[in-house]
């Protein structure tokens, strides 16, 4: 059938990758409204996208009339396991990839009970439409309406005509924001960052400088001999959640987990001098140890023996980028500071110290500290003083 100019237009903008649109919100909120402009009597419009996130299973995207942009959320892993999404309509289209279509007028049987809340709000018509993308996936976008006898024939095909490239563009969009979660997932905000804008060859480095954290679990090696690898990696996995979120909070960038031990930094910039960034490290651990109660509490009622790991601080440069061979690359942070930080953290296990900070960082805090002592320390030229934060 022949379209309208204006739907016509519509459908152009979206094949040329909707110009001047920087975000679904916009994508959504744009095509939303232009499709009301073309005669459709559209009451309520939302898009739901999986996504590929270790928290996040999708987000929605729901646009009403007088909505510049589609507002967005977010669906936890845990939330594909309640009643509600498993008698969803969107469940349904993304097992079947066909339209579900329910006549909210009370003419047909509503068999999703979400719907109900829709009809309460006296709308009469509610399609969701399966958005197909390249890769194989589907994902869906639905459509309501209050107009009196619900969508007519030309409607459903005026929408049927849209969702073709809204797909292309919603592909993409999913993509790109993949790559970031992905990235931000395995190497960190501050480094996807950067690989992202380019910085993806071997010895593409910079010098920055940073509050360094290095951390260790004490006792990993007998750890190791009473247990699987899968339950050596469940403590693992327990034991890391102690401290990333508490880093990520107080500003600092995880780069790497080797093995039982933590490597992060907190970036000195214009925004965050060396005393912020200090203080921030020594808040995150003491943060990270608070947590720590709190899980030694639960091993403790699954008659499990606690953890123990230590913490140690240190301020300096570091050469942040890229290392490794031409088609196999780390992004992560090498230098005399990340060593000085590894040899520091050796003596929290040996001294019974929980935190343990160089001179350097020692100086930069507000918070009085307490000086442990001179110690020569291996591949370190001269005895190092460290202090712990009282």
């Amino acid at each position: 059938m022949a379209h309208s100019p204006q739907l016509q237009a519509l459908f152009d903008w979206l094949v040329d990758g909707a110009p001047g649109a920087a975000t679904p919100m916009a994508v959504v909120g744009r095509v939303s409204a232009e499709l009301i402009a073309a005669g459709l009597p559209l009451a309520r419009v939302s898009a739901f996208v999986r996504t590929l996130h270790p928290h996040v299973a999708g987000r929605r995207f729901r646009w009403q009339p007088g909505m510049a942009e589609a507002e967005v959320s977010e669906l936890p892993w845990g939330g594909v396991k309640t009643e509600g999404y498993l008698k969803s309509p969107v469940l349904t289209v993304y097992e079947t990839g066909a339209e579900v279509r329910v006549r909210l007028d009370g003419s047909r049987p509503n068999p999703y009970p979400e719907l109900d809340e829709l009809k309460k709000l006296g709308l009469t018509d509610y399609l969701c439409a399966p958005m197909k993308f390249m890769g194989g996936s589907t994902h869906a976008i639905t459509f309501a309406t209050g107009a009196p006898g619900g969508f007519t024939d030309a409607h459903l095909e005026q929408l049927r005509f849209i969702i073709r490239p809204l797909s292309r563009v919603g592909e993409t969009m999913a993509l790109m924001r993949t790559a970031v979660n992905l990235l931000n997932t395995y190497v960190g905000r501050g480094a996807g960052d950067r690989i992202l804008s380019g910085h993806i060859q071997r010895g593409d480095i910079e010098s920055i400088r940073c509050v360094i954290w290095f951390s260790d679990l004490r006792g990993f090696t007998s750890l190791s001999g009473e247990r699987s690898p899968a339950q050596i990696i469940s403590v693992l996995n327990e034991f890391f959640e102690c401290q990333v979120p508490h880093l990520e909070r107080h500003g600092g960038e995880v780069l790497k987990f080797i093995g039982d031990g933590l490597l992060a930094i907190f970036p000195l910039d214009e925004q965050r001098g060396g005393a912020a960034a200090a203080e921030a490290g020594v808040s995150a651990a003491l943060a990270a140890f608070g947590a720590l109660d709190g899980l030694n509490h639960t091993r403790a009622g699954r008659s499990e023996s606690p953890l123990e790991f230590g913490v140690a601080l240190h301020v300096g440069e570091v050469a942040y980028g890229n290392i490794g061979g031409s088609s196999r690359l780390d992004f992560t942070a090498i230098g005399t500071a990340v060593n000085v930080a590894s040899r520091i953290e050796s003596l929290t296990g040996r001294l019974g110290k929980k935190v343990l900070v160089s001179e350097a960082v020692a100086a930069l805090l507000t918070r009085p500290t307490r000086e442990v002592g001179r110690f020569e320390l291996k591949g370190v030229a001269q005895p190092l003083l460290v202090f712990e934060p009282v």
